[in-house]
């Protein structure tokens, strides 16, 4: 067992500790991997502010980046040196969900309280969302982590694990988007900015970007957006049918968490339109619409967990986009932060203006 430092939540809604805590070895198709940054999603606020519910104490973190410094028996693809993306896609490969392509809907549960990391006395210590990354290292399934060129700066690699996929990911896999459609986009933060860029990408002919901040709303226009709607304004919804040339959008992907954006999504639709769902409310919250009207005009509404990402096919089509110039990665990056600082870099995520912040394990050489 070694010894290392991680962020540890020991009470919803408290400042994490960091302290040292035991990780074990890889076992069987595992591999460890020294991390170089780990990103901070909101949903790792969520986990540890007890919107959830789970397992305390716990090491959250599900956005990272590193090299692989010790390999288990039977993996293949992957040796010590490499650098790779970690995410908190396990999926087993044989369940319902694996077997019909799509690994984000794994049926095969994982119990993060058996997981390899333990508190500094050996008790338990759970690893959340299978990867438990704010640490300085991760001991994660192979099949969880993906090969990338060792050129890549960590910091940006570590946003390709969730942010990037889960809002490319949406537009491109979940909303099957086609060139010369048209995309509303509720919520301009990390998440939303990927899907106005995989919008872009994908050949969309207009992008609406809908948010509560003009500031916002230009930072979305850098990334591809063609017009911005401020969701303060009286019906919305009508001001991107404006922008559209009259008409509702082919895609609604809604990225916040906020009720309000589900109760209005619909609004925002055309015919045969659908609303991408990949903000992710509270436990017990509850959304509203009039159902009559997507019966009545073939209208949907579908989830998109990960942006229904694959990501051995899909992280490397991004990696060779960002070294193409075609994908913004270093743009998304807002504040870069020490371990030690990580409370802080959770509050001024929580402030809403940061893009992503970054927590950086400094590494000689690295």
């Amino acid at each position: 067992m070694q010894t290392i430092k991680a962020a540890v939540c020991h009470e919803f809604g408290a400042p994490l500790v960091v302290e040292n805590i035991r990780i074990r070895p890889p076992g069987i198709g595992e591999v460890e991997v020294t991390l170089g940054a780990v990103a901070i999603c909101h949903s790792d606020i969520s986990f540890a502010d007890g919107a959830w519910g789970g397992s305390l104490p716990a090491v959250y973190g599900h956005e990272a980046a590193g090299r692989v410094t010790a390999v288990g028996d039977g993996v293949r693809g992957l040796a010590e040196g490499d650098t790779v993306v970690v995410t908190l896609i396990r999926a087993c490969g044989t369940c319902a969900g694996c077997a019909s392509g799509k690994p984000t809907l794994c049926e095969t549960p994982y119990d993060g309280d058996a997981g390899p990391i333990s508190t500094a006395e050996g008790g338990k210590l759970h690893q959340a969302m299978a990867t438990g990354a704010f640490a300085e290292k991760v001991v994660v399934d192979q099949g969880q982590v993906v090969k990338i060129p060792a050129g890549i700066p960590q910091d940006v690699a570590s946003l390709i694990a969730c942010g990037v996929i889960t809002g490319v990911g949406a537009v491109v896999n979940a909303a099957a988007l086609r060139a010369g459609q048209d995309v509303v986009v509720i919520g301009a933060g990390g998440v939303g900015l990927n899907a106005i860029q995989g919008a872009r990408i994908a050949g969309a002919r207009r992008i609406v970007a809908v948010d509560m901040s003009e500031a916002k709303l230009a930072t979305a226009r850098e990334f591809g957006a063609t017009d911005g709607v401020l969701a303060t304004s009286k019906s919305p919804w009508r001001a991107a049918y404006k922008a559209l040339g009259g008409r509702g959008a082919d895609a609604v992907i809604v990225t916040v968490g906020a009720i309000p954006a589900y109760d209005t999504a619909p609004r925002y639709l055309g015919r045969g339109g659908r609303v991408v769902m990949v903000g992710m409310p509270h436990s017990g919250a509850v959304s509203s619409y009039e159902p009559v009207i997507l019966a009545a005009i073939g209208q949907g509404m579908i989830g998109s967990k990960m942006g229904d990402a694959v990501i051995q096919r899909d992280i490397p089509w991004m990696v060779d986009l960002y070294q193409q110039g075609r994908l913004k990665l270093d743009e998304l990056i807002s504040g870069r932060w020490t371990l030690e600082q990580i409370n802080e870099a959770i509050a001024d995520t929580r402030g809403g203006g940061a893009r992503r912040n970054v927590i950086l394990f400094d590494r000689p050489g690295g």
